[in-house]
């Protein structure tokens, strides 16, 4: 099961291998998925969560995103340097908490200083429940899925 980023090389799939399944079959399929992107092993059971985590994720970076981008252009930067700005930054953070083999709230605490811009920033997302809406909407989409699975 790919992602939409399939389409640019970077989709996060995961496959689940039923007992019938020869090893050589495996391979071919990690093969198969790992050319649009990076492949994971899960047992079946998590795949309402896989949906909502990854499956609808991008979704919620593309609100991210131009929520991003909407805020540069608040605070004053020309639409199109705003929204490439946004991008890049999450493409850039992607790449960092993916490669660098840190936990995200330790790359986070890199980035900001005592008393500066990132942290009076990282304030105003705690204080609208930034992480409880994320972790709230891939919850919602979790369940979701299991509604429309068939029983």
């Amino acid at each position: 099961m790919p992602n939409t980023p399939a389409a640019v090389g970077e989709a996060a799939s995961v496959m689940s291998l039923g007992g019938a399944v020869k090893e050589e079959d495996a391979e071919l399929i990690a093969t198969l998925f790992g050319s649009i992107g990076k492949i994971w092993k899960a047992d079946e059971k998590y795949f309402d969560a896989i949906t909502g985590l990854s499956g609808s994720g991008p979704a919620y970076i593309f609100l991210a995103i131009e929520a991003l981008a909407d805020g540069g252009v608040a605070a004053g930067l020309p639409r199109e340097l705003a929204l490439g700005l946004a991008s890049q930054t999450v493409l850039g953070a992607a790449s960092m908490a993916s490669k660098m083999g840190k936990h995200p709230g330790q790359l986070k605490d890199d980035v900001g200083s005592p008393g500066g811009t990132t942290i009076a920033g990282i304030h105003e997302l705690e204080k609208g429940g930034f992480r409880g809406i994320l972790m709230n909407a891939v919850i919602a989409a979790a369940k979701r899925g299991r509604e429309l699975s068939p029983s």
